[in-house]
């Protein structure tokens, strides 16, 4: 994301007040028909705390709320907490949103807070530790009254507002802690049931999700009565069926495909993604998978060696990834967030390969002619993943390290990278600020703590953790922001990953649309979504 892409236009400003807002007040000439949306996002459970993926976050976001949003300039906003405020360096409180109900009729409390809380710290065992990250920190929640919650925390923590952005608040039940296969089972058995614009109607894993208008809303009537998500996974199928008027909008749009779509009259929108698509190493196992020699044998893990990334980020044309495959629509990566952005580098810059130095860095590592791996990835996630994939093996050939590019289907590989299978592979990952994407994926794992929730590769650094910590320490502002920024240069000299691109959130959408308002976290929703007058 450039810079200058961070902000929306003036002329969005009133449809970006906020998730919550966007559904409300459509006016009278709104067309009453349902809204059917193609998106890449395929969504794996109906629990909002199970896993923190952007598809979860995307989707689930019609049904639940957060405390605190983010606006589109990532700042935080009141959601269904009014205000907050530090009583102290250990203690927080927050007002609730007066006159708030849930889709059974319940009123929002401060004890659904405390559950929510309670469920995501003590009770949920995520594999990937979920959002346990964000509340890890909580020593105990109290509700001393019905609309104020007070967060009392093991140590100061001056960023907690930020992780509630994050995290969708559940209503307690009669007893105990909803499991994640009760809310899997849907309408069947215990149905998902929050505060959001719309309701849940059925879903089917991995294919639709049906949503119904929550009339009795407290941001205002939502203006699409019924809405319908088709998940489809492949980038073409996707415009095809934006295309043929099959659907109203699809997400992910190929930057390849922006003019043709255009030439047969879709629209489109598109803003900078706050987000990191990069390469991780597994610098853990002492062999690995696909990694072999010239004549291929086994060698031990030849990332062990900072020298060996070096080289390899060396080699890497990241100008190819941005100006061919993603067409422009999308900024060379050096660090985790586009430049600009609070708690980002000023002296990290991305550059153009080096091949005779990468080659020289590599022979001096013990490998001279190089060697031989498989690079896996997702296919149709990300903009212009499967054909990164390639770029890269064409990048790297000419320093003498021979790629066999493995793409699959999201579900499969993240199954696969999961189960150990994967040596090296292409990642991406979002966030709400810097330090938070920091933690997931360059900290040292911790599944207690929840560090390292995206560390694949198992890359531990105790300097940089306390350098992190430190950091983190510090309250909002410019002086964290420049501790942020030294950690980030510290880790990235040692090279755990390759960042290769901030890609562009790109949108399509048809004549029942009148407009699309992008949000840099790459959601996709109905509330973003104003349907064109009669």
């Amino acid at each position: 994301m450039q810079i200058q892409s961070r902000f929306c236009s003036h002329r969005l400003a009133a449809l970006l007040l906020s998730l919550t807002f966007w559904s409300g007040l459509p006016g009278p000439g709104h067309a009453q028909e349902e809204l059917r949306i193609a998106t890449s996002y395929k969504l794996m459970t109906l629990d909002p705390h199970y896993a923190n993926l952007n598809e979860n976050t995307s989707l689930l976001s019609h049904i639940y709320e957060r405390l605190v949003y983010q606006d589109d300039r990532l700042d935080l906003k009141p959601g269904l907490a009014v205000s907050w405020r530090a009583v102290s360096d250990r203690q927080w409180e927050f007002k609730l949103r007066e006159n708030v109900r849930f889709h059974d009729g319940s009123p929002l409390t401060a004890d659904d807070v405390v559950y929510t809380i309670e469920r995501i710290r003590d009770f949920l065992k995520s594999p990937s530790g979920g959002f346990r990250p964000y509340v890890t920190g909580i020593e105990s929640v109290s509700a001393p009254d019905p609309l104020t919650v007070v967060i009392d925390t093991k140590g100061n923590i001056p960023n907690l507002p930020l992780s509630f952005s994050s995290i969708f608040v559940m209503n307690r039940p009669a007893q105990g802690f909803q499991t994640t296969e009760e809310l899997n089972a849907g309408r069947a058995g215990h149905p998902p049931v929050g505060t959001g614009p719309y309701t849940f109607e059925s879903w089917s894993s991995g294919e639709v999700l049906k949503l119904a208008r929550n009339d009795d809303y407290w941001g205002g009537r939502p203006g699409w009565p019924q809405v319908t998500f088709r998940v489809i996974e492949s980038p073409a199928a996707r415009v095809a069926a934006l295309s043929t008027g099959e659907v109203d909008l699809a997400d992910a749009i190929p930057a390849r495909d922006v003019a043709s779509l255009k030439q047969r009259g879709a629209r489109i929108a598109s803003v900078g993604a706050a987000r990191i698509n990069f390469l991780q190493f597994d610098v853990e196992r002492d062999r690995l998978p696909g990694v072999t020699d010239k004549s291929g044998e086994p060698i031990a893990n030849p990332f062990k060696d900072a020298l060996v990334r070096r080289a390899l980020a060396m080699a890497t044309d990241r100008g190819i990834l941005v100006d061919k495959i993603l067409s422009g629509y999308g900024t060379a990566a050096a660090q985790l967030f586009p430049g600009g952005l609070p708690g980002t580098s000023e002296t990290l810059q991305p550059e153009a390969p080096k091949y005779d130095e990468a080659k020289a860095l590599l022979a001096k590592a013990g490998f001279p002619d190089g060697f031989n791996l498989i690079l896996a990835g997702p296919a149709g996630r990300y903009p212009g993943d499967g054909e990164s994939l390639q770029a890269i093996a064409q990048s790297w050939a000419r320093i003498g390290v021979k790629v066999q590019p493995a793409a699959a289907p999201f579900s499969v590989f993240n199954t696969k990278r999961a189960a150990g299978d994967y040596a090296v592979w292409y990642g991406g990952a979002s966030g709400e600020a810097v330090d938070i994407i920091l933690h997931a994926l360059l900290a040292s794992p911790d599944p207690e703590s929840g560090n390292g929730a995206l560390n694949f590769g198992h890359y531990r650094n105790q300097a940089f953790d306390a350098m992190l910590a430190r950091a983190e320490s510090i309250q909002e502002g410019p002086e964290r922001n420049k501790a942020l920024a030294e950690a980030t240069e510290f880790v990235m000299a040692d090279q755990p990953i390759i960042p290769l691109y901030h890609f562009h959130h790109i949108v399509g959408y048809g004549p029942r649309v009148a407009s699309y308002a992008m949000h840099p976290r790459g959601w996709t929703t109905a509330m973003q979504t104003l349907a064109a007058t009669e």
